[in-house]
C-alpha cells in the first residue's frame, strides 16, 4: 500500500527533516505514526500527500512512485486519500449536509449519488440529526465527526487523521478513534498522527515512532514506547 525507501527530506541546505526513513504500511492496517515536535510527523504526511517533494529515495502508493505523478494528476491521485485535520478546516457557511457533499461534488459526483451518500455517511458518525446545522452549532466533537464524514464519503483507500484529537476532550478522542477503527474493520487503511500517548496506550494497533527524523520504534507493542522519556 505505501511504501517508503531510504527517504530524506532536506528543507535549505542543511536542515534535515527526515533521514533514510524506510517504512511499509499494509492496506488494511491501522497504524499511529507519534514523536515529539519537530521529529518530522508533518513532513512524513506531506511527502504522502504530494505536498513537499522528496529530496531523496521513494515513495510508492498502491505501486505508483509518488515522484512520477504530475502536477496535472495530482487532484486525482489526492482523491484517493481521506484527511481528518485537527483544526477540522469545515467551511462555515455551509450545513453539516453540505461540508459533506461538497467533497463528494469536487469529484464530480452526480446529485442523486450524493443526496443517497451523504445521509448513510452522517449516520456512521451519529450526526444524521445534524444535517442542517451549521458549524458554529457544533461542539468541537461534532465538527471532528463531520470532518471523518467529509474524508470517508468518497470511499478512500486511505485515511491521514492529523492530530485528530488535538482539539477535543478525552471522551471524544476515544470516540474519534473508535470511529476510525470502525471505518478500518471495513479494510481502510488508517494513518493516525499523534503526540497523545494516552491514546495510543488505549487501542491495540502498530505504532511508528520519529524522533529527530528517523524511526526510532516500530513495534504492535506500545509498552515499550510508554516506558520511554517522550515529551510531546
Amino acid at each position: 500500500m505505501i511504501e517508503i525507501n531510504k527517504v530524506c527530506k532536506i528543507y535549505g541546505k542543511d536542515i534535515v527533516a527526515l533521514d533514510k526513513i524506510n517504512l511499509c504500511i499494509k492496506e488494511g492496517e491501522f497504524v499511529f505514526i507519534v514523536g515529539a515536535s519537530g521529529s518530522g510527523k508533518s513532513t512524513l504526511l506531506k511527502l504522502v500527500l504530494k505536498e513537499e517533494e522528496i529530496s531523496s529515495g521513494s515513495i510508492f502508493v498502491s505501486g505508483r512512485n509518488l515522484s512520477g505523478i504530475k502536477k496535472r494528476d495530482l487532484p486525482y491521485y489526492r482523491r484517493t486519500i481521506g484527511v481528518v485535520f485537527q483544526d477540522f478546516r469545515l467551511i462555515e457557511k455551509m450545513t453539516v449536509f453540505e461540508n459533506v457533499a461538497f467533497a463528494m461534488r469536487v469529484v464530480g459526483a452526480a446529485e442523486r449519488n450524493i443526496k443517497r451518500r451523504v445521509p448513510y455517511v452522517l449516520s456512521l458518525v451519529s450526526l444524521e440529526d445534524k444535517a442542517k446545522r451549521f458549524p458554529c452549532e457544533l461542539s468541537g466533537g461534532e465538527k471532528q465527526r463531520v470532518g471523518l464524514a467529509r474524508a470517508i464519503v468518497n470511499n478512500p483507500k486511505v485515511i491521514i487523521a492529523d492530530e485528530p484529537t488535538g482539539n477535543i476532550d478525552v471522551s471524544m478522542s476515544y470516540e474519534i478513534v473508535d470511529l476510525l477503527s470502525e471505518i478500518n474493520r471495513r479494510r481502510t487503511t488508517v494513518i493516525v498522527v499523534t503526540h497523545d500517548l494516552t491514546i495510543v496506550e488505549r487501542f491495540p494497533f502498530r505504532v511508528i515512532e520519529l524522533s529527530h527524523g528517523k524511526i526510532r520504534g516500530d513495534s504492535k507493542d506500545v509498552t515499550t514506547l510508554a516506558s520511554e522519556s517522550f515529551v510531546s
